[in-house]
């Protein structure tokens, strides 16, 4: 079974997680560090990046999904 979760930050995220389900994965809202034990992958949905870079700092969020380049 795939886990997929959705970063629950703002943006689209009841509609990604319908639609996650839809074809046939588990979805899960992730707004804590301690959410992304055990999912398979990551939704980042669409919205203001500025909004949720800061929002990401503030839950603790931003080093745990960073991609280092």
């Amino acid at each position: 079974m795939t886990v997929v979760g959705v970063l629950a930050l703002q943006g689209d995220v009841r509609e990604h997680l319908h639609a996650l389900a839809a074809a046939g994965a588990v979805a899960r809202p992730i707004r804590r560090p301690d959410e992304l034990d055990g999912i398979d992958g990551l939704v980042i949905p669409g919205g203001e990046s500025t909004t949720m870079s800061k929002l990401a700092i503030e839950f603790g969020l931003y080093e745990p999904v960073r991609v280092p380049g």
